[in-house]
């Protein structure tokens, strides 16, 4: 009888040693006379079990990890095919309490999968939602979105609906679907996680967009750091056209619906929705000015929809199980689940998928386990580089995007960075205006040369050059950059910058 062994293949997995792992069990079952078939998955997002293998048994996928080449001997003597005990073995997946904690409607086939086996995404809920969308008018398709609550992933929370409704009502003879995939936020994985381990749900999502919408074409611009996502992708794709899913021909429908992935250059200012356009079409990704918005004048001049991974992969479920139940997760006007990524100094980081609500501190502590190095939190940084330092005064903030903006804390793609004791948050502060110096695009002097002076300011005010002025100048240059910036890269610039000098104003102060 064949045993199936489940070892990830996503790039997280396999910077910690699954390719090893993988070629391990297969020559040890080989000497031993075993029957194991090896599928490579995508990874469940518990990376302090990476490696992670599971093994197929009759009362359901059992899981060992994390296990490097060298423990492999170990578990097939232990029985491991059968499920044995091991001291690497936490049971059967489903009930390690990290993850049975978790309400993954997005991830739900992330490690359950093969990534780009279309019977498989299909026999674990996968196309429900593309058949169901395919007997509804685009205008239904749209309203049911709508009624869910479902708000872009991205960052910037718009209504999806909202911006489906814009781009249905344009008059034009081309419409575009596009996914922004360039996921440059330090602490974030999620997009990667999804791309790797269910690149299906967001080709459905795409797909379904289109329907929605009256588009016939869709790009994905892929951050070409994801080399593994673009494999995954490819074979994604190639079997979605086999299975009628893309072409001329969905699922024997007569619509018609093609997609195909664009490399970025590895600009951080493309994860910009305009910039991104502008890339695409072949130029330097730089920000538009706005009006008009992309649902109007976007890709090529023609209405585009514009979202990220996270939403297209958030669509399919929404489709086959209907508005009001994706509605009945979350809270207030954050309605369904966000794919949480938790990393930094904690012992336990990796994705977790939560309804709206889910308290920081829950996040840290109960899934977290504290700090990796057993130092107390001192600052926590939520939605990227460019996103807020907290305290742990207000670790008891819900997340959602209502409570963490009264805050003073933007949600953004749901990154969750936790800092010790030992952090500097002037250093950190002085960084927030590095970053922007190094990625803006330039086109606008507030972002191109207020965060060059940023840097020069916080360089001064940390040698105790003149500290009281410098920090009024450095309020007067956070506000312009805020008001006169033209994109999101240099008005967010001021969030990590004035979140540290309100929560941490000691770490300003002159040093001796």
């Amino acid at each position: 009888m064949t045993a199936t062994v489940f070892i990830p293949r996503d790039a997280g997995a396999l910077s910690l040693g699954a390719e090893a792992t993988a070629g391990a069990i297969a020559r040890d079952a080989a000497v031993r006379g075993l029957d194991v078939a090896i599928v490579r998955n995508g990874s469940r997002g518990l990376y302090w079990l990476e490696p992670l293998v599971e093994v197929a048994t009759p009362a359901g996928r059992v899981a060992y990890g994390p296990v490097a080449a060298a423990d492999v001997p170990g578990l097939f003597d232990a029985g491991f095919l059968d499920g044995g005990r091991h001291p690497l073995g936490h049971g059967p997946t489903e009930r390690i309490p990290w993850l049975a904690s978790q309400q993954r409607l997005c991830c739900s086939r992330i490690g359950v999968i093969a990534p780009a086996e279309v019977a498989d995404y299909a026999a674990h809920g996968g196309l429900a939602g593309l058949r169901r969308a395919l007997t509804l008018a685009p205008a239904d398709i749209v309203r049911e979105i709508s009624e869910s609550g479902l708000r872009g992933r991205g960052g910037a929370a718009f209504p999806t609906g909202r911006k489906w409704r814009t781009v249905l009502e344009q008059e034009a003879p081309r419409k575009y679907i596009t996914c922004n995939a360039d996921e440059g936020d330090s602490g974030t994985f999620a997009d990667r996680l999804l791309l790797e381990g269910d690149p299906l749900a967001v080709i459905e999502g795409m797909v379904i967009a289109g329907l929605a919408v009256g588009a016939a074409q869709g790009y994905l611009y892929l951050r070409i750091e994801y080399p593994h996502a673009r494999r995954v992708l490819k074979e994604a794709l190639a079997a979605a056209r086999a299975a009628g899913l893309l072409g001329d021909d969905i699922l024997g429908s007569g619509r018609r619906f093609d997609l195909e992935v664009r490399l970025g250059a590895g600009a951080y200012i493309c994860g910009e929705e305009t910039s991104m356009l502008e890339s695409l079409e072949g130029r330097r990704g730089e920000v538009r000015v706005r009006p008009p918005l992309p649902a109007v004048r976007g890709l090529f001049g023609m209405p585009t929809v514009v979202n990220n991974v996270v939403t297209f992969a958030s669509v399919p479920a929404i489709l086959a199980q209907g508005a009001g139940w994706y509605r009945d997760y979350g809270r207030g006007e954050s309605r369904g689940t966000l794919p949480l990524q938790l990393g930094g100094n904690v012992r336990h980081g990796g994705l977790i998928e939560r309804a709206f609500g889910v308290t920081l501190r829950e996040l840290i502590e109960d899934y977290g386990g504290g700090t990796a190095s057993g130092r107390p939190v001192r600052a926590v940084q939520i939605g990227g580089p460019l996103g807020a330092w907290l305290p742990p005064a207000l670790l008891d903030t819900p997340v959602d995007y209502e409570a963490l903006a009264a805050v003073g804390a933007p949600l953004g793609h749901g990154g969750i960075v936790v800092f010790d004791d030992t952090v500097d948050l002037s250093r950190m502060a002085r960084f927030a205006f590095e970053f922007c110096a190094q990625e803006s695009c330039g086109k606008c002097t507030p972002c191109r040369i207020g965060s060059t002076r940023g840097v020069e300011l916080m360089d001064r005010i940390r040698a105790g050059q003149d500290v009281a002025a410098g920090l009024e100048r450095l309020g007067q240059l956070c506000d312009t950059l805020r008001q006169a910036s033209l994109c999101g890269l240099g008005g967010m610039t001021p969030n990590p910058v004035e979140s540290a000098l309100r929560h941490f104003p000691e770490d300003f102060r002159v040093r001796s």
